[in-house]
């Protein structure tokens, strides 16, 4: 899909707006399940097709300074019988997506701007 630089696709504006959410509801990091299973929620999974999309949709905005990420301790991981997990949080830079990003986002702007750090 081409787009203007500095627009958000419309999963990416939902990315941002659950990760807000997540972080108000004191998730300081989330991963990938948590944030689908949020626009699910939400959005009735109408934006999201397949995990695929998610996940590349969060290195997208990973690349633009929206989230950073980290593995998780593996000892974590093998405490729980399950694979280790990639968190993410949100970024200083994600405060500041402007209101012509995308349809919402003013919306993600405001949600941004009333979340803790």
């Amino acid at each position: 899909m081409k787009r203007k630089p500095g627009t958000l696709l419309p999963i990416e504006v939902s990315i941002l707006e659950a990760a807000a959410q997540l972080r108000q509801l004191g998730a300081g990091e989330f991963h990938g399940f948590q944030i689908a299973k949020k626009i699910k929620d939400q959005k009735e999974a109408r934006l999201l097709t397949g995990y695929g999309t998610l996940y590349r949709a969060l290195e997208r905005l990973e690349k633009q300074g929206f989230l950073s990420s980290r593995w998780e301790d593996p000892l974590a991981a093998a405490e729980q019988n399950r694979p280790r997990r990639r968190l993410y949080k949100l970024t200083g830079v994600a405060a500041t997506v402007p209101s012509h990003s995308a349809p919402d986002g003013a919306l993600v702007a405001l949600a941004l701007r009333r979340s803790p750090s």
